[in-house]
């Protein structure tokens, strides 16, 4: 009967903990975010992405940089076009990879 007892309480542990560490580990997923550099200093990022969103991100120990020759923070310009990685969970963003995407033309710019 005793153990019976213990096998019955494992199972309910077991069933209540693994949906909340499978959770968690969803939440943690990456998000991407295009567009331009609006700002950026030392510590953070702001990409707009020409749709009227303007989206600040915090550079972290964690932080990669790659892409169109650049490797780290302090290469980014006013004006880079990226691709952000960061996740939903974080408050305030966590910019976790940024990727420099080759120059975009602006709707309306002709070709010179």
């Amino acid at each position: 009967m005793r153990n019976m007892f213990r096998r019955l309480i494992l199972a309910v542990l077991i069933a209540v903990f693994v949906p909340l560490v499978l959770a968690e580990e969803a939440s943690a997923q990456y998000r991407e975010f295009i567009g331009r550099v609006d700002k950026i200093s030392q510590k953070n990022l702001v990409v707009d992405n020409r749709r009227g969103d303007k989206v600040p991100f915090e550079n972290s120990e964690t932080t990669t940089v790659s892409g169109e020759g650049k490797k780290a923070w302090k290469q980014i310009e006013k004006g880079d076009w990226v691709s952000v990685s960061w996740k939903m969970m974080d408050k305030p963003r966590i910019a976790y990879r940024i990727m420099v995407l080759p120059p975009r033309k602006e709707a309306g710019e002709e070709d010179e």
